[in-house]
């Protein structure tokens, strides 16, 4: 009698429709996108700074050696060289490995084809911007975006910045009337990839096209140069797969299927006191 009501679990509107598509659009174009990137840089296997390719001295490179009379894959990093057959710059079944940067099972398409790679680069980068301008453009006008990622006065507090890392290190989720929006630390990672990685990847992209070199020269000369461009374009994409990765990862510590049809249906349930949603 009068004791504390029991959490009753709502289903909440969560995502909106435009949301949903564009979402599950990112996640054909990105993978096609890493993959097609990969076959490209297997090209060359090598980065750098500047305008040209110093070759004796890039900063990242995946190569095969001759090891005791053994070929085996090296990655050097800076000054640093770490032996890695098998993954990074030789790779491929045993008995049957040959020189790449990264394994066949990476890339698209498996087998090495510059020109196959640069096309399918080329249409899902298109596609991807097309989705992102949907995306911001709904977001804008439904008020998706000022609404759910900019944070709150509240959530720049420093107590609150604080209780938010820590609730993050000790894999802490919200639940009930919290669960319904991003917490700060999310807000921050989704608009840095917005405002800030994702438009690098799109402008270094450009800057190592030749046609768009011709149209806009200063645009390759902004990042320092065509190597530069290209090492950056490298970095921001190892900072999407680093988003992708952290992004699964908590999907799915934080309850999977429930944020699957939260993606899926829009639908996102909750626990509330006394069952009102």
């Amino acid at each position: 009698m009068g004791g504390k009501a029991r959490p009753t679990r709502v289903l909440v509107r969560r995502h909106s429709g435009v949301t949903r598509a564009t979402h599950w659009i990112n996640v054909l174009a990105v993978s096609l996108l890493l993959m097609s990137g990969l076959q490209i840089f297997n090209a060359h296997p090598a980065l750098y700074w500047g305008q040209k390719s110093t070759f004796a001295a890039p900063w990242l490179s995946m190569s095969m050696q001759e090891r005791s009379g053994q070929p085996v894959g090296v990655t050097t990093l800076g000054g640093a060289q770490f032996e890695t057959t098998g993954l990074f710059g030789y790779s491929g079944q045993v008995g049957k490995r040959e020189p790449r940067g990264f394994p066949a099972w990476t890339t698209v398409p498996s087998y090495r084809d510059l020109a196959s790679g640069r096309r399918w680069h080329f249409f899902f980068a298109w596609l991807f911007v097309i989705n992102g301008l949907v995306y911001l453009g709904s977001g804008l006008l439904g008020g998706h975006l000022r609404r759910d990622l900019l944070p709150t006065r509240d959530q720049l507090a420093p107590r609150s910045i604080r209780q938010d890392i820590v609730d993050h290190l000790k894999l802490r989720f919200p639940k009930g009337e919290a669960a319904r929006t991003y917490n700060l630390l999310q807000k921050l990672t989704y608009l840095a990839m917005i405002l800030v990685v994702l438009p690098l990847m799109l402008l270094t992209g450009l800057s190592m096209s030749p046609g768009f070199n011709a149209a806009a020269p200063w645009l390759v000369d902004l990042f320092g140069g065509r190597q530069s461009a290209r090492s950056i374009h490298f970095i921001c994409a190892g900072l999407v797969v680093l988003f992708v990765l952290v992004h699964v990862a908590l999907v799915v510590l934080s309850g999977f299927w429930n944020n699957m049809r939260g993606m899926i249906t829009g639908r996102y349930a909750i626990e509330t006191e006394g069952g009102r949603p």
